[in-house]
């Protein structure tokens, strides 16, 4: 089994976060489950099919490449479950981080997630002054609740942010 150990935090990036070029990621839901999701996602010329399992700091994820062909015989099957965004590396001493900018429905919403390698180092994190609130365990932050929101609660979501 593998697993992450990853905080997630709304943000305001500054513009030099934002101003390298940044990855192009589809996402789309083949299953959502009350703890469970199975996922594809495409980022520039990478396929790959997600498993995760639970909520919160600890999670257990599986991955597995998938070719093209593989990825657009299964994308229709996540018609309605699907969000993009366009994700940036961002180097911390903390772990590793990316910065997620939303797009479509989702405009406006940005969150960083940094991934440690133990649960002790996750705890010992000091966010910069540039994250906002923890949303961490959230589950309408969550990428499988995000991928089915109404408008309606997406202007709920920008009203906490």
């Amino acid at each position: 089994m593998g697993s992450e150990i990853e905080r997630k935090f709304l943000c305001e990036p500054p513009a030099e976060v934002l101003a390298g070029a940044g990855t192009a990621i589809w996402q789309g839901y083949l299953t959502i489950g009350a703890d469970a999701e199975t996922r594809l996602r495409r980022g520039g010329e990478r396929y790959w099919l997600t498993t995760k399992r639970g909520e919160g700091l600890v999670r257990g994820e599986w991955e597995v490449a998938l070719s093209a062909e593989q990825f657009e015989a299964m994308w229709p099957a996540t018609e309605g479950l699907r969000l993009n965004k366009v994700r940036y590396d961002v180097p911390l001493d903390a772990g590793e981080c990316i910065v997620d900018v939303y797009e479509g429905r989702l405009a406006g919403l940005r969150v960083a997630e940094v991934e440690f390698d133990s649960v002790p180092a996750a705890e010992a994190f000091t966010a910069p002054d540039w994250f906002g609130a923890e949303v961490t365990g959230i589950a309408q932050y969550a990428n499988r609740r995000l991928a089915t929101v109404t408008a309606a609660e997406v202007a709920a979501l920008a009203e906490r942010g």
